[in-house]
């Protein structure tokens, strides 16, 4: 992250199982920083989306692990 941006918000971070494409990705950055410049007034340049990447294995629903369904 540039030394020049301290403090920037707002921040979003959006969890995905593994797979999705650079492209992809980039794609939801991009409308998910517009409709927070459109909706919540912000400043392009302070929105930030971090994006995290989760395997099947290591995340559950009602006690299921996703890598069983």
């Amino acid at each position: 992250m540039g030394g020049d941006r301290v403090c920037a918000m707002p921040v979003v971070t959006i969890k995905l199982f593994e797979g999705r494409t650079r492209e992809q990705k980039d794609e939801i950055a991009k409308q998910v920083t517009q409709t927070l410049v459109d909706v919540a007034g912000a400043s392009e340049d302070h929105c930030w989306v971090v994006f995290e990447d989760m395997k099947k294995s290591d995340f559950a629903i009602a006690g299921q692990l996703q890598d069983e369904v």
